[in-house]
């Protein structure tokens, strides 16, 4: 704990992207709008799939989720974001600086379970098509969507309370536009092995080994694509998980260039830039590589809308 001539502080200042503070009023408006878009992006596959019956099947079910899991994750973190960009820093509680980065380690992990439960259920379809519908029941689709959140929700106060058992008396100042992992170790003046350890664990646990086994199941998605004889089948079977595909990497390099590799090469202003990546890009595109070029989502919104029209319309 701190010193007896130290003060623990309780509260601390955000310098959010003071690199850019003469293009602060331009960044604002710019992550204002990304907000709004991630917002209504977001909050219209939720809606499309709990109103229209055609889309109660895993895929979209799962899709659902990472949605719910985006609205989380961006909505923990870019209020306060926006808050910092105007005002060119900030202050933030330390209560409300570690429920950010408990709420934001849900968001992160539960995205890293259902990306590999979306994997498993592209894996279902493409290796066993004509055992799909009795693989995939009503009791494994739920499991593999309510896990994902439990999960995290169960382990993450573990590190959360050897957090709250650090001393945080040396610096007050948050380099970063959030309290994230790094930053938070960086203002504490105790020892924190304990803290990484529980952080490497997780990591390990919620993120690494859901990393491989999404390898493992597009390892063997492109072997039975591979074996399909015909080009057109080939095709239609890759389209099946392209989507899929492009949401993992753009949730995984982010995160393995920040958290895998935490000390050393990335400074303050590239750890920013990094996790803007995926707390503001990735929920961006999401709903726009599993909506715009999704069919079934297209019809649904078409539907929802013309039932609108009516309605305003009679």
């Amino acid at each position: 704990m701190c010193e007896i001539n130290d003060t623990e502080f309780s509260e601390y200042f955000l310098l959010g992207f003071h690199e850019f503070h003469h293009l602060r009023i331009l960044l604002f408006f710019l992550l204002l709008m990304v907000y709004l878009f991630i917002v209504t992006e977001n909050c219209l596959i939720v809606t499309l799939v709990s109103s229209c019956h055609d889309l109660h099947v895993p895929m979209y079910i799962f899709l659902r989720n990472l949605a719910l899991a985006d609205l989380l994750l961006t909505s923990n973190i870019t209020p306060k974001m926006l808050q910092v960009t105007w005002l060119g820093g900030t202050v933030i509680s330390k209560m409300s600086c570690f429920s950010q980065y408990y709420f934001h380690c849900i968001a992160t992990y539960t995205q890293s379970l259902i990306l590999t439960a979306m994997a498993f259920d592209r894996y279902l379809a493409i290796c066993h098509p004509l055992r799909y519908s009795s693989l995939m029941i009503n009791k494994l689709c739920f499991n593999l969507a309510f896990w994902p959140w439990a999960i995290p929700i169960l382990l993450i106060p573990s590190e959360m309370f050897f957090i709250g058992q650090m001393g945080f008396c040396g610096s007050k100042v948050i380099d970063h536009f959030f309290c994230d992992f790094v930053p938070i170790l960086e203002m504490a003046s105790t020892d924190t092995y304990k803290v990484i350890f529980e952080d490497f664990a997780l990591s390990i646990l919620l993120a690494f080994m859901p990393f491989i086994l999404v390898i493992i199941s597009y390892i063997c998605i492109f072997i039975a694509i591979i074996k399909i004889s015909s080009n057109d089948g080939r095709k239609k079977a890759f389209s099946t998980c392209s989507s899929h595909l492009a949401a993992v990497c753009a949730y995984y390099g982010p995160l393995i260039a920040i958290y895998m590799f935490p000390v050393g090469g990335n400074t303050p202003y590239e750890n920013k830039l990094k996790t803007l990546l995926y707390t503001a890009i990735t929920p961006l595109i999401n709903p726009i590589l599993y909506g715009m070029r999704n069919q079934s989502i297209k019809k649904a919104a078409q539907l929802l809308f013309c039932k609108k029209s009516e309605n305003i319309n009679p």
